[in-house]
């Protein structure tokens, strides 16, 4: 009884989830990322942000994990649109114990928070047990040489680069910066500080999401050589996963060539 189906109607539904936040409720949005954001930004700028509701949107089916809904379904430009919106939390989950704890986080918290997901066959990456602090970056792997500041299904690639790096003498740093909004700025400096140099690895857009956070942080208060994995004038196309990733330059292979140029 407390499941509301809109159908193909996303504007629709953002509005709805505000006249719900209105009535004291906390709703819960769920759709393919670009249409929970793209095509219902104005509603959700506007009906939820502007007035200043409690609205928890969960965009799935992020990047190339869309797969064979092609082009029009696949969301590059999500976390850079909600970065955007004043005061919103933005969080990408890289695994489903994060996921399932992030739902409940923002459940206790006001406002609006954008959750950006995948829809399955998610790499595990943390146990159970594990918590995430909002504003945060997790700490994988701790390295000197390079560090690799990853999101979402990056984090798996970022992780499988510092292996492929280990073997050449190369330390990586792996970070998951599952929070890109707010941003751990003191890890960021941190981590420019102590390495070379810093990767971003996002399964977006290079503009305005990870990579251009990761760089706003630098520019500010800590210059350092920084390179950025992501997708780059393109949209998006069919096909599996894993050779998506090989198209876009997504891969572990990517993000380790991108750190030798570094180091």
């Amino acid at each position: 009884n407390q499941l509301i189906n809109c159908g193909i109607m996303e504007g629709h539904m953002v509005s709805a989830a505000a006249g719900l936040s209105l009535t004291g409720k906390i709703p819960f949005v769920h759709t393919f990322a670009q249409f929970a954001t793209r095509r219902a930004y104005d509603q959700l700028f506007i009906s939820g942000a502007y007035a200043q509701l409690n609205m928890k949107i969960l965009g799935s089916d992020a990047g190339v994990t869309a797969e064979h809904n092609g082009g029009t379904h696949m969301p590059f430009e999500d976390i850079g649109l909600m970065r955007l919106v004043p005061h919103a939390t933005v969080y990408e989950a890289s695994d489903a114990t994060m996921l399932s704890y992030l739902v409940k986080q923002v459940a206790e918290e006001y406002g609006i928070h954008y959750i950006r997901t995948i829809r399955k066959t998610a790499v595990k990456i943390y146990d159970e047990n594990e918590t995430f602090e909002k504003g945060k970056g997790k700490v994988l792997r701790e390295g000197k040489d390079v560090a690799l500041i990853a999101s979402g299904i990056e984090v798996a690639e970022a992780l499988k680069a510092a292996d492929m790096l280990a073997e050449e003498g190369i330390e990586a740093t792996v970070i998951d910066m599952f929070c890109i909004k707010p941003i751990d700025e003191e890890l960021i400096v941190r981590c420019a500080k102590e390495t070379k140099g810093i990767v971003t690895c996002e399964n977006h857009n290079v503009i305005g999401g990870l990579g251009s956070a990761v760089a706003e942080v630098l520019s500010e208060q800590y210059p350092a050589p920084l390179r950025r994995i992501g997708v780059k004038e393109q949209f998006g196309q069919v096909g599996k996963a894993e050779y998506l990733k090989q198209v876009y330059e997504l891969t572990a292979e990517d993000i380790a060539k991108a750190a030798r140029q570094l180091v």
